[in-house]
Order: C-alpha cells, then sequence, then structure tokens
C-alpha cells in the first residue's frame, strides 16, 4: 500500500526531505509503542518519515535525536510545507511543544490521545497547544476539553491474528483439556477484571464439560495474593483442571492462543483503546467485553459478542452462559467478527488515514 506520492523513507532520505516526525519517548515496551511500531512499518510507504528515540526501533536508520530536529525544522520542507510531528504520549507532547515555540521549529503538532479520564490541568494545556487533535475511540473523544480534529481506532495485523481451520483441533493442540477453549489475556490483575472472569467460570463451566479455560498473562508479586485466593476458589469448586493460569507466554505464542479460542473476555475496568478485543475477533473470536477502551465501537453485540458494563459479575456470568449454550452460533460469532475486522480495523487502514490527515495540516 503507497501514497499517491509515493515517497519511500529509507536510510538513503536526506533529513531535509522528512515531512513527519514521530514520537517515541518510553524506554518502557506498551501498547502505545507496539502501535508505534506497526504503524510506522507501514508509514514509511506512504510517506518520508523518521523516529524521534531509539527505543525498540528495529532499524537505526529510522531514528533521528531531538537535536536533530530542532536543526532541522528550523526551516520549512523545500516546497515551503511545514513538518508534522505526532505525539501519542503528554512528554512527546512536551518535546513537540518546545520544539516549537522554543526553538521556533516549523512543525504542525498532532497529538493520538486514548485515555479515558479527566483530564489535568497541564495535560489540557499541552492539548491546546496542539495544531490537532486525534482521539482513539468515541468514548476517548468524551474526555477531551474540545471535540477532535478526528476520531481513528487503531487497527490490527489481520495476517498476524487468523483463525484456526479447525478451532476444536487447535485447542486440544494446545493441552489444556477439553473440546473448546475460553479465555482472558493480559496483566493478570482485579483492574483487569480478572477475578469477573474466573467467577463467572466457576459457575457456568459446569454445565458446560467440554469447555476449559486460561487466564493468560503475567503475574507479578503483588498481585500474587490476588491470584492465590482465585485458585483457592477455583479449587473449592473441583475445577482447578479446567481453569488453568498459564503465567506470562512469549509475545509470539500469543496469535496462536487466540486462533484457538473459541471466546475471549476482555473486562477491563478501564482502557485506553484496548487491542486484545480486534486481535480476538481477527482470530475468528466471539468476544464479551466491558465499556471501556474503544470496545463498544468495535463490537456489534449478538452479531461478534456482547458488551457488559464495568465491573458487573451477574451481567458477565449471564451473558457467558448464554454465549457457551450455543457452540454452533458462538462459532458463526467469531466468524463474523473476523469479517468484520478485515472489513473495518487493519493497522493499514490506520496507518493511511493517519498520513491523510497528516497531509491536510501541511
Amino acid at each position: 500500500m503507497s501514497h499517491p506520492n509515493n515517497k519511500v523513507s529509507s536510510s538513503s532520505v536526506d533529513n531535509q526531505e522528512i515531512e513527519l516526525i514521530v514520537g517515541n519517548s518510553s524506554s518502557n515496551f506498551s501498547g502505545v509503542t507496539s502501535t508505534m511500531l506497526q504503524v510506522t512499518s507501514l508509514q514509511k510507504h506512504m510517506i518520508n518519515l523518521r523516529i524521534m528515540g531509539k527505543h525498540f526501533v528495529p532499524d537505526p536508520s529510522m531514528t533521528i535525536t531531538f537535536w536533530e530536529v530542532a536543526k532541522m525544522c528550523r526551516r520549512p520542507l523545500s516546497n515551503g510545507k511545514w513538518r508534522i510531528f505526532h505525539a501519542r504520549r503528554v512528554d512527546e507532547m512536551i518535546q513537540g511543544v518546545i520544539l516549537k515555540y522554543v526553538f521556533r521549529a516549523k512543525i504542525k503538532l498532532v497529538f493520538s490521545s486514548a485515555a479515558q479520564r479527566k483530564r489535568s490541568a497541564s495535560t489540557v494545556w499541552l492539548s491546546n497547544k496542539m495544531d490537532a487533535v486525534i482521539a482513539m475511540s468515541n468514548r476517548s473523544a468524551k474526555y477531551l476539553n474540545k471535540p477532535p480534529a478526528k476520531i481513528n481506532l487503531h487497527g490490527v495485523q489481520i495476517d498476524n491474528y487468523t483463525p484456526a481451520e479447525n478451532k476444536q483441533e487447535a485447542w486440544q493442540a494446545l493441552g489444556y483439556g477439553g473440546k473448546y477453549g475460553i479465555g482472558i489475556l493480559g496483566r493478570v490483575r482485579e483492574q483487569k477484571g480478572v477475578h469477573l472472569f474466573v467467577e463467572a467460570c466457576i459457575k457456568v463451566l459446569p454445565k458446560y464439560p467440554d469447555v476449559n479455560a486460561v487466564v493468560v498473562g503475567a503475574i507479578s508479586s503483588s498481585n500474587q495474593e490476588f491470584v492465590n485466593e482465585l485458585k483457592e476458589k477455583i479449587s473449592k469448586a473441583g475445577l482447578t483442571d479446567r481453569i488453568v493460569f498459564t503465567g506470562e507466554l512469549p509475545f509470539e505464542q500469543i496469535p496462536r492462543i487466540f486462533s484457538a479460542l473459541s471466546l475471549v473476555s476482555a473486562l477491563s475496568y478501564n482502557e485506553g483503546f484496548g487491542l486484545t478485543v480486534p486481535e480476538a475477533m481477527s482470530a475468528g473470536a466471539a468476544v464479551l467485553a466491558t465499556q471501556a477502551g474503544a470496545w463498544e465501537d468495535i463490537i456489534r453485540p449478538g452479531v461478534d459478542g456482547y458488551i457488559v458494563p464495568t465491573k458487573d459479575q451477574q451481567a458477565v456470568t449471564e451473558k457467558m452462559d448464554l454465549l457457551l449454550s450455543d457452540m454452533d452460533k458462538l462459532a458463526e460469532m467469531g466468524k463474523a467478527g473476523r469479517e468484520h475486522v478485515v472489513k473495518n480495523f487493519k493497522v493499514e487502514d490506520e496507518a493511511r488515514n493517519l498520513v491523510e490527515f497528516f497531509r491536510t495540516l501541511q
């Protein structure tokens, strides 16, 4: 996929021709980092870009330093247009503001906002210094101090998250028992709603002897007691072999887990966006999710899954029971979800939509 201008960023492109600078300020790998790397790997074929900061960037030639940006942006592009600086974090907004208002860089500042919480006064001030703010979901747009210039949902690498040809065989190959698998993935803690999933499984799984469950994710020392309490409840229910905590698995194994699951739950209290849901749908799993992140923008209730209120144990249990009561319908929901993501939530679309929007600002 390429932009009509057919520009390709590479180490051979002179800095003076760089049109897009992308923030990369965090030394901790996160969902924001993952999204940035996925999107820029596609955008570099659409627009000349550099990433400001070397953290986790596989090709060092694609990076640039703060001081190099400050020097490069003293003058606009050769065609007179200003460059775009794209921030995804608050400290990247700070970097952009310093570049533009202290070093007088000829740049347009864009901030992508995913957070769903009341903004601090300093964040509001920084946002007001942006030339444009993009919301990552309709829900996150409600927390901005003024309407966003654009709403642009994240996309999924659909070729990485594909449905198994036979979910039963794929699940049984993982070795967790049962004919069908359901699961919840992510850091194992209360805020992720893991206890809601486990409590629902304890109530529902005895009705469905062919279904086993997995909790996939890292368990920190601070959450070990939380997990021990859940394991004790599971043991008392006689379901130790049917509700399994896998611990943290290598990242490259996650698509295989998704593709084998018939149902994925995402029950967080809050999320910035929540890629778990579209990734699960891309892999052909039905989804049960809370009113967090962008999930209400993605899930079509009764078609590819269900949405429940946050922290609502009864709703989670009832919907899990409903979903597991008809495995054929559950499989159809998974197929519908895959088609929905392929049509509407590809990472290629996210990358292209951003570049097209950046062009309107120049």
